[in-house]
């Protein structure tokens, strides 16, 4: 649980293509600023935040002046995110330290390595739990949880969720969107569309596109069709093959695949 599996760091940098991790990638910045780019998702970041991109999450990492960072990759990660989020740092700079000093093991004697390495895996992955834990507003959290739960119930409907808490729904959104760098709708379509991918590529064609779409939450087979395809650049039907003959391993651990035209 909570492996670190690779530890590296990047001088500065303005640009790292397209790629993904079968692995947990936390990504310290160290200095500068940039934005890490995903499917429909910008995340901006700066120095100080921790981007947490689960495995297997396509994603390029672009700045204008360069940014310097320590990054690792975790294996078992018990971490609960279902997209990428960036969280900040404490004031005393604790998961710097946690980073630099998982950076230093992993490159050093084997034996300390082995040693050590494991409880900072631990507490890089605890600490990173509570600074995400410590900005979320309560009702991020109870429309994130509703939209978890019964994402892929094609009867969930959204609105009436929003219409039933305390506050105006312009002003719910817009809270949602602070914190998790997505509207609410978004989050919801984009987690059916996630689960979708999962299921064409696991099902081995085996299932109706329609029947995929209903598993996943959408009441209308050409709607999740033409919805998956903007996301995706190719058809649901289309989808795992392409991915099976694009994709090729660069590494033991990460798989670079080809930015969308």
């Amino acid at each position: 649980m909570n492996d670190i599996v690779f530890a590296g760091r990047h001088l500065l940098t303005k640009n790292v293509v397209r790629h993904k991790h079968r692995t947990w990638e936390l990504i310290y910045c160290t200095g500068a600023s940039g934005k890490l780019v995903f499917s429909g998702l910008e995340l901006p970041y700066g120095a100080g935040d921790v981007a947490v991109i689960p495995p297997d999450t396509p994603h390029e990492n672009m700045s204008g002046e360069g940014f310097t960072n320590i990054h690792l990759n975790i294996d078992h990660a018990s971490l609960t995110f279902r997209q990428p989020v960036v969280v900040r740092d404490d004031a005393n700079g604790s998961l710097l330290h946690l980073f630099a000093d998982a950076y230093f093991l992993f490159s050093g004697e084997p034996e300390r390595r082995a040693a050590l390495l494991p409880s900072y895996g631990d507490l890089i992955v605890r600490h990173v739990c509570l600074c995400a834990h410590h900005r979320r507003n309560p009702m991020v959290e109870e429309i994130e949880q509703s939209i978890i739960q019964h994402f892929t119930d094609p009867n969930y409907e959204l609105d009436k969720v929003l219409s039933a808490m305390p506050y105006c729904s312009d002003y719910l959104c817009r809270l949602f969107r602070e914190e998790m760098h997505t509207t609410p709708g978004r989050f919801l379509t984009d987690l059916r569309l996630e689960r979708a991918a999962d299921l064409l590529l696991s099902d081995g064609q085996r299932t109706a596109v329609s029947e995929i779409a209903r598993q996943c939450g959408f009441r209308d087979p050409l709607y999740f069709s033409r919805m998956f395809k903007k996301r995706y650049r190719v058809s649901p039907s289309r989808y795992a093959v392409m991915l099976l003959e694009e994709t090729r391993e660069l590494d033991s651990d990460s798989q670079k695949i080809m930015a969308p035209d």
